[in-house]
């Protein structure tokens, strides 16, 4: 990762998803393949209620530590996809049956994955 500042919002985001038990955490850097931003974070739960609860703590971190909003958000009516964008990260968190069926990370499989490793706390 080049950016200190999105290397800090990636560590923010995905140690968020971890401290609530996000399944299968996967950051992938597509800044060379597309304006839309420069790396999407893919987690999911395994129900809408953990969805949300992910998402909110993403949001919450994201507020206290930088002091920002997402830019935009969609899905958190039916919590089966909830995206959050903060402009240079976009945040997908699934229920793990809508993630199995989108299969982001295939749609996406030129970009480069991102070692999560140090982001997150070893069980």
């Amino acid at each position: 990762m080049k950016n200190d500042a999105a290397n800090e919002k990636l560590r923010c985001i995905i140690s968020a998803l971890d401290s609530k038990r996000a399944e299968n955490i996967k950051a992938i850097g597509i800044r060379d393949l597309t304006i839309i931003a420069d790396y999407f974070v893919i987690a999911n739960g395994d129900s809408t209620t953990q969805t949300k609860a992910l998402a909110d703590e993403v949001e919450y971190q994201m507020k206290q530590k930088f002091g920002v909003d997402p830019h935009h958000t969609e899905g958190y009516s039916a919590s089966n996809w909830i995206v959050l964008d903060y402009e240079d990260i976009v945040v997908h968190v699934f229920y793990t049956q809508t993630r199995d069926h989108y299969n982001l990370e295939r749609l996406w499989a030129d970009g480069e994955e991102i070692d999560i490793s140090p982001f997150v706390v070893k069980e």
